[in-house]
């Protein structure tokens, strides 16, 4: 951060001044608080710190001079100005290698210059100093005001701030990880903070990192947050005010952000209920209002039950990674519902993420329709109840439903009726004369929708009603009985699993 105050240096520049540095010119880049003109021999009782002393020497000597300068560098003073051609012709020789050796830096001011005249300039320099210093702040705030009600929020205030004060800066959640980075390199120092941040309740900590300065400020939110910031050297006023803007801003983004997020869940879950009820048309339609799109029929629902803070996770996964024209998601009891297309690549897409976030129990439904989303959802939380019974993190229904009664049959007699029961479709499809086989499976999958099964496939409706016709000629069964579709979806489990 760049400061402003008059040094020591830019004082002695002065021609008008016409002093000169006795001791210690390594130190004139120390910035002046102020002047305090004084002939005490120790004035420690009356400085703060940083001032430039004024004085004559009345009092000093060879002898006193070294115990003198030792006080003025114990108070803190940053430098000495000493009057010449009134009680001392020239600066006793004791006191400048005093000076010389502790580091505090000494003028020669001559006899011509009133001590007025320094002070005047440092005035003037601080005034100035000051004045900048507000307008300053002033710009900083407004930019950052601009920012926060423009359309950069958190994130865009969060990169004004490390541009203004010319820093990196980080905004942590209540977990204390990352949302925001400014650079992106300033992530490399959220480990270097991890035990302050167990130490901060609330306010304000100061610690610093290698040579980095670094102010932890909690934000006034319900969900904890700390903004971290990181400078070369302290902050100076202007910064410091800049800083509580951006806290007061973040605190206020985040709060009506919170609740922005809560009321969007709060609609997602009352969508969800309206899909169940099976009011699809206008719950597609609400979607693409709120959402920019909504996920094309037919569907394959998942379920993932598991810990509020856990689903809440996954909820957030969800809305960080996933398109809107290809899941949709709520929560639902004590589980998230996520309704995908039927591409079998967003479905993994979506059990990954479940297995990042981890501590869940899912489940998935076969491919539904509209009518059938209810049905879906049973089938998914079904899915998700085996899953946990086995310890398992996810179970397709398919898997599920074959398996159950599967394990009831006898494997030998099973796959003897399968067999026998597909064989004629087999040969059927060997001669190259159609694909009853796989058209089957994909109407069963589809519970007999013509539309649904036959855009799957890619073919014409009627060319699917054909093939079914030829399945129920070639075996000799009525496909519109629900018994003789449950043997062939038995059939085609046992085939697929031999």
């Amino acid at each position: 951060m760049d400061n402003m105050a008059l040094t020591l240096a830019a004082l002695a520049a002065e021609p008008a001044l016409g002093l000169r540095v006795r001791a210690a010119e390594a130190g004139l880049d120390r910035p002046i608080g102020w002047v305090h003109p004084t002939e005490l021999t120790d004035p420690q009782a009356f400085l703060e710190g940083g001032e430039l002393l004024l004085t004559t020497g009345l009092a000093l000597d060879e002898t006193t001079s070294p115990g003198y300068i030792r006080r003025l560098v114990d108070a803190g003073v940053a430098g000495l100005g000493f009057g010449v051609g009134l009680s001392h012709e020239s600066i006793p020789q004791s006191l400048v290698d005093t000076a010389e050796e502790v580091g505090l830096p000494v003028f020669e001011v001559p006899r011509k210059t009133p001590f007025i005249a320094i002070t005047r300039a440092v005035s003037r320099a601080v005034a100035a100093d000051e004045y900048a210093s507000l307008v300053r702040t002033g710009k900083g705030q407004q930019e950052l005001t601009r920012t926060a009600v423009g359309k950069g929020g958190p994130g865009g205030v969060v990169r004004k701030l490390a541009k203004l004060i010319g820093g990196w800066v980080l905004l942590l959640d209540s977990a204390g990880r990352v949302t925001e980075a400014s650079p992106a390199s300033a992530r490399d120092f959220v480990d270097e903070v991890r035990e302050d941040l167990a130490r901060l309740r609330a306010g304000t900590l100061v610690t610093t990192v290698g040579e980095h300065e670094v102010v932890l400020q909690t934000l006034d939110t319900r969900a904890r947050g700390v903004l971290v910031v990181g400078t070369d050297g302290p902050l100076d006023a202007a910064g410091q005010h800049i800083v509580n803007t951006a806290v007061s801003l973040l605190s206020l983004a985040l709060e009506q952000n919170r609740e922005h997020v809560a009321a969007l869940r709060y609609l997602r879950t009352g969508l969800l209920d309206l899909l169940v009820g099976g009011q699809d048309e206008i719950v597609l339609s609400a979607l693409s209002t709120v959402w920019g799109d909504a996920p094309d029929a037919p569907w394959r629902v998942h379920a993932f039950a598991g810990p509020p803070a856990t689903r809440q996770a996954f909820h957030a996964l969800l809305e960080a990674e996933t398109e809107a024209h290809e899941v949709f998601f709520a929560h639902s009891g004590t589980a998230v519902i996520a309704m995908t297309v039927a591409d079998p690549r967003v479905s993994e897409r979506v059990v990954r993420l479940a297995a990042r976030v981890g501590g869940m129990h899912g489940g998935s439904s076969e491919v539904v329709g509209g009518a059938e989303f209810a049905f879906g959802v049973r089938q998914a939380e079904q899915a998700a109840g085996v899953a946990k019974a086995r310890g398992a993190e996810f179970v397709p229904y398919d898997d599920h439903a074959g398996r159950g009664f599967l394990g009831l049959v006898d494997s030998q007699a099973a796959q003897a009726f399968s067999d026998s029961l597909l064989a004629p479709l087999r040969q059927h499809d060997e001669t190259g004369r159609g694909e009853l086989v796989a058209s089957l499976t994909c109407w069963l999958e589809h519970h007999g929708h013509w539309d649904l099964a036959s855009a799957r496939l890619g073919v014409h409706r009627h060319t699917l009603r054909n093939r079914m016709r030829k399945v129920a000629e070639l075996t000799g069964r009525d496909l519109d009985s629900p018994g003789v579709r449950a043997e062939f979806w038995l059939a085609l489990q046992v085939s697929a699993r031999s």
